[in-house]
């Protein structure tokens, strides 16, 4: 089976707000409450052939962001384009776009009242590289029999069926939003695995939105931050973890280390202190730091991605 030319794309200037809707208060009162705004001016481009993690709080837009991109919903504003280098288009209701996009949600999208080969049967269908073989061998790690019902199988066992979806879809841009929901820790480490060697061979765009951080974030390659609804970021997973250092040592050798950057944890014991500070360290501080007795050490997105979306007016 030929492996199909990975899907991009990109955001400018992205608005999506949710209707204005009246409710009724106090039994007698009616008032309008003011439009959600799911993401506001949101502009990104997701790098082809690349596992990119789709990282924010509750709320901040990442659901909204997903659903663009498969032709979910659209845009208030702004323009969303998707497909390979150098043929992107607008994906509402564009058929081409979206047989070669799958998204997979939590609920994975299954027809709970047939059986589960109805449910691969109707994505076999869709989606023009669907592997057959891959689904079946997927089940059978995951412990799944194809007779029974969706509605039949555990929180679990449900996730377990989307993520199988979502890797035998083979689809060019394949998206996972929080499809680990449910599974239990050697099920999700199963995924993961079939994840990156099912990427290896097939490469593709995957996007995995996830708030297990620290379980997944050896999978990316590159990482958006969404944070009420605006990108904060999008780079290279590299760059991010160079955007913080972590300083364990005797409190005064520590603080002179940490010169005017920005501090965004802090703890102590005793006379020994330990600081999160945002930016990397030059050379000629590592030297420093050696010599003061201060260790030096790497810090996981998980806590960056804590510390730079802390609420505004949050102690730090």
């Amino acid at each position: 089976m030929t492996t199909p030319e990975p899907f991009g794309a990109r955001l400018d200037d992205v608005v999506v707000r949710y209707g204005s809707r009246r409710e009724l208060v106090n039994d007698s009162t009616v008032v309008k409450r003011d439009a959600t705004t799911a993401l506001d001016g949101a502009s990104l481009t997701i790098r082809p052939g690349v596992i990119t993690g789709v990282l924010g709080r509750n709320g901040a837009g990442k659901s909204t962001l997903l659903s663009l991109l498969s032709a979910f919903a659209r845009p208030t504003s702004g323009t969303v384009v998707v497909g390979p280098e150098g043929a992107q288009v607008d994906p509402w209701e564009n058929a081409w776009v979206t047989s070669n996009v799958q998204l997979v949600r939590e609920s994975g999208d299954l027809i709970d009242d047939e059986k589960l080969t109805e449910s691969l049967t109707y994505y076999a269908d869709l989606r023009p590289h669907w592997d057959a073989d891959l689904a079946g061998r997927l089940l059978d790690r995951f412990e799944i029999s194809t007779r029974t019902k969706p509605g039949a199988l555990s929180r679990g066992k449900r996730s377990a069926v989307g993520a199988t979806i979502g890797l035998a879809s083979r689809a060019p841009l394949t998206i996972l939003d929080e499809v680990y929901l449910g599974m239990d820790a050697p099920t999700r480490y199963a995924f993961y695995s079939e994840v990156l060697a099912d990427y290896a061979e097939h490469p593709r765009t995957i996007l995995l939105s996830s708030h297990l951080v620290e379980e997944v974030e050896r999978l990316f390659e590159e990482v958006v931050v969404l944070d009420r609804g605006r990108v904060l970021l999008a780079e290279p997973v590299e760059d991010m973890r160079a955007r913080g250092s972590s300083l364990t040592g005797p409190a005064a050798a520590v603080a002179e280390l940490k010169g005017d950057r920005r501090v965004l944890q802090e703890q102590r014991l005793g006379g020994t202190v330990q600081i999160t500070v945002e930016g990397a360290l030059t050379a000629e501080e590592r030297a420093a730091a050696r010599a003061a007795g201060v260790e030096i050490g790497a810090v996981p997105v998980q806590d960056l991605f804590v510390h730079l979306t802390e609420p505004r007016g949050a102690e730090r």
